[in-house]
């Protein structure tokens, strides 16, 4: 399943959004993150590689993932997009979106490209928008 070109738009044009995970004892972590939009799907990395306590909670619960983008929020799924074509479109869309940042160099290392992970809307959960709720 695949984001509407709204949502992706969104995406595309947020600086950060924060991603919401949950750790193994079922408590939430919740930090800023960058995400890029590539070829019609978004990407997520960590830039501490598999250190990243947001990436190890996704990983291992990747249907408890929630992305918050002002008060909305996105229950997704992340997919480990560990192909070549998926790690390049990651790393080039990270480049042209952040550009001069100096944390982008670290963004594209190669000890984090096993970081990518595509980021899928969930069918069973819709977006909400928290002033609603």
């Amino acid at each position: 399943m695949r984001f509407d070109q709204q949502t992706l738009d969104l995406f595309d044009r947020r600086r950060e959004v924060d991603v919401e995970a949950l750790r193994p004892d079922g408590r939430p972590i919740r930090v800023p993150i960058w995400i890029v939009v590539a070829g019609g799907e978004a990407y997520v990395r960590s830039w501490l590689g598999d250190r990243g306590r947001w990436y190890q909670a996704a990983v291992d619960r990747p249907e408890e993932v929630t992305l918050h983008v002002g008060k909305r929020a996105f229950p997704v799924r992340v997919v480990p997009a560990l192909d070549e074509v998926s790690i390049e479109r990651c790393s080039t869309a990270l480049e042209r979106k952040y550009p001069g940042n100096p944390a982008t160099p670290d963004m594209v290392r190669a000890d984090v490209l096993g970081t990518t992970l595509r980021v899928e809307p969930r069918d069973d959960a819709p977006p909400t928008d928290r002033a609603a709720a």
